[in-house]
């Protein structure tokens, strides 16, 4: 099943999905310093468009999630992508910070719709290391954002502006709903729907809010998320003032590292079967946290090399490859019965940490790189030790289960 071309469909429908909501803000990247010599505004102000973006992206998914459970994957869907294309249409029109960062926020409402229902859907049809495939061929799709957006945002910016982004997006999220509406069948089966309804959503989330493993899983690709948020929030100011990088230069090498990311995910499934799903993901945080580890120390010791930064980071993004799909599908292993809520909450606490992680690093932000790598190298240290906590005693039962998980 994992190699048939419906299974490779499938990963291609929802990853162009997923990847509607972070393509807003990977093509946005470039424009930031624009933006703020357009509209008046200083970086703080810039970074809160961005912010509060990431913060309507955690709260919406809690929403849509719990509809998806008792209405379908499809329906809520088509309300989140519609939201996000008319918000996306103001925020082409704003003309101050203020209203572009009121629709930031809607428009990240919408975009949660695309990040929290694709992994129920893997979840409706895969556990075990069909899942790990599955989401990991998902993410390879999805790796359209972040290598191509900023470089199409860099020219969709030479040629017409910053606000060109915007009617990108938009374009973007109705060509989403098109592609959905031939491509993608309802996975969510009416009896699971009609059981969803008589159930209470708090209660669902009750229950996994007391869950300590599926909460250690979630917080381990959280916190290994949360350092790659502080450098979508930083690097182009970094990059860009700091060291000196054209637009278009910093958008090849954001895309560099994103690309690995998205090409060592790739290897989850073989690694699965091979080590293990738990112990594949303890050990990618732990190198992972070692990696930025020296990072941290080459500028904290007074280094100021922009190939270091480059280097380290592109190894450091390849092991995050490996654990945040990982621990997503153990995460999401056992709560087939409620994986839009389960998948929900999942994005909401690890859109949460990464929010955090960006608001406090936010605090010390001055356009150096010392700032930016504290903070990453911190998500990166607390995300190797909740894999040890939650990872220490897992075994390999669930790694064997593959097929259709109800």
């Amino acid at each position: 099943m994992s190699s048939s071309p419906r299974f490779f469909r499938l990963a291609l429908v929802l990853g162009l999905l997923s990847a509607v909501g972070p393509f807003a803000i990977d093509m946005y990247l470039p424009a930031l310093p624009a933006i703020g010599a357009s509209l008046g505004a200083g970086i703080g102000a810039v970074q809160a468009s961005l912010t509060v973006f990431f913060v309507a992206l955690a709260a919406g998914q809690m929403v849509f999630g719990s509809l998806s459970d008792r209405f379908g994957r499809k329906p809520p869907l088509y309300a989140g992508l519609a939201l996000f294309a008319l918000a996306s249409v103001g925020c082409a029109l704003a003309t101050n910070i203020h209203t572009l960062v009121a629709l930031r926020f809607v428009q990240g409402l919408g975009a949660a719709a695309g990040m929290a229902i694709p992994r129920a859907v893997v979840r409706d049809l895969h556990t075990g290391t069909d899942a790990a495939r599955l989401m990991s061929l998902l993410m390879l799709v999805f790796s359209v954002s972040p290598i191509l957006a900023p470089l199409a945002g860099s020219l969709a910016i030479a040629l017409a502006g910053w606000r060109s982004v915007f009617w990108a997006v938009a374009v973007a999220a109705l060509a989403g709903m098109a592609l959905m509406s031939t491509s993608l069948a309802e996975t969510r089966l009416p009896a699971e729907r009609r059981a969803a309804s008589r159930g209470n959503a708090a209660a669902v989330y009750g229950a996994l809010l007391r869950d300590r493993h599926y909460l250690g899983l979630v917080f381990t690709g959280g916190f290994a998320m949360a350092g790659f948020f502080v450098y979508l929030a930083n690097s182009s100011f970094v990059m860009i003032d700091h060291y000196g990088l054209s637009p278009g230069i910093y958008s090849v090498a954001f895309g560099v590292n994103a690309a690995a990311f998205f090409g060592a995910s790739q290897l989850n499934g073989p690694l699965g079967e091979r080590f293990g799903m738990a112990p594949l993901a303890r050990g990618a945080a732990t190198a992972c946290a070692a990696v930025m580890g020296a990072m941290l120390l080459y500028y904290a010791a007074g280094g100021d090399r922009l190939v270091v930064l480059l280097v380290l980071y592109f190894i450091a993004s390849g092991l995050m490859g490996l654990v945040i799909p990982t621990t997503s599908v153990l995460a999401l292993e056992e709560h087939g019965a409620h994986a839009g809520a389960a998948s929900a909450l999942l994005g909401t606490l690890q859109m949460a940490a990464g929010t955090l992680m960006m608001a406090v690093v936010g605090l010390f932000t001055d356009g150096r790189p010392l700032p930016m790598v504290a903070g990453m190298a911190s998500g990166a240290w607390i995300a190797a030790v909740l894999a040890w906590g939650s990872l220490r005693h897992s075994a390999r039962p669930a790694d064997a289960r593959t097929g259709r998980g109800r």
